[in-house]
């Protein structure tokens, strides 16, 4: 019998990384999943949780070490851990696009900084890094979430190419809206009474809120990933979601650019 594979899933506490995390401990993976915080969570009983927050190499460092100390290896790791950020970039407080970029960018890269020398030592591993759909065109009102996906998005190509003669297989797994917390944990730029942009942000959040409250189940999401994991040779990118969200990545890439802006503009009401 083949030796189970052992799954690192950052964000896993709840949501599309719960889900994930579900699936593959259903299939025999011997999945461990991170929170930033474990101890918040105590009924949680899914599969071990490790306490890692993506901004932090320390705690990455000690996550990566805990792991490998229990198991003696990493085969896959799913950089799922992502927060939301919505508002008119231009009114963005600066602090806060910079948390969302070390958390959506460069927080995946540095937990694969971290993985990416065990991997190399087994002469084998898989990494899927959870982008967006979001990341494949530059969204209103979601631009600073838009970007640090679309960031991982191609320095995940960038990486897949590096690490290809250690063994190494680097993809992405680019998400549609789903049904999980993403809306209330996010953090939102305040809607000021002053603010140029207070009619039209305010309807396009209420149009992104009602995509999530209307989202797909997350098991979906576990699945695709399921099907990446089973894949000989995966792609370089996956996506899941909708057949309008998929298809508006294919869009993008066939349309004029003026012609798409005018599909996202008569989507927004902008």
């Amino acid at each position: 019998m083949d030796t189970p594979k052992v799954v690192l899933i950052t964000g896993a506490s709840s949501g599309l990384g719960l889900a994930q995390g579900r699936l593959l401990a259903s299939h025999g993976y011997r999945v461990y999943g991170t929170a930033r915080n474990p101890l918040k969570y105590p009924d949680f009983d899914a599969f071990p949780l490790l306490a890692l927050d993506v901004r932090d190499e320390a705690s990455i460092a000690a996550a990566v070490a805990e792991l490998l100390t229990l198991e003696g290896r990493i085969d896959i790791l799913v950089n799922n851990a992502g927060m939301g950020i919505t508002g008119p970039l231009e009114e963005l407080p600066h602090d806060e696009s910079l948390l969302s970029l070390e958390t959506n960018f460069h927080g995946p890269l540095r937990v694969m900084k971290a993985v990416l020398p065990q991997m190399r030592r087994q002469g084998a591993g898989r990494v899927v890094n959870v982008t967006s759909i979001a990341g494949y065109m530059g969204l209103p009102f979601r631009g600073m979430y838009s970007a640090g996906k679309a960031a991982l998005h191609v320095a995940s190509e960038a990486y897949r190419l590096e690490v290809r003669p250690f063994g190494i297989c680097v993809c992405t797994l680019a998400p549609g809206d789903y049904a999980t917390n993403i809306a209330s944990g996010r953090y939102h730029s305040p809607l000021g009474e002053a603010s140029a942009y207070r009619d039209s942000y305010g309807k396009s959040l209420s149009l992104m809120d009602a995509h999530v409250d209307r989202g797909g189940d997350p098991t979906e999401v576990a699945r695709k990933l399921l099907h990446i994991l089973r894949k000989n040779r995966p792609k370089v990118h996956y996506t899941v979601g909708s057949p309008m969200q998929r298809f508006s990545v294919i869009l993008k890439k066939c349309l004029p650019d003026k012609m798409y802006e005018r599909l996202l503009r008569n989507h927004y009401k902008l």
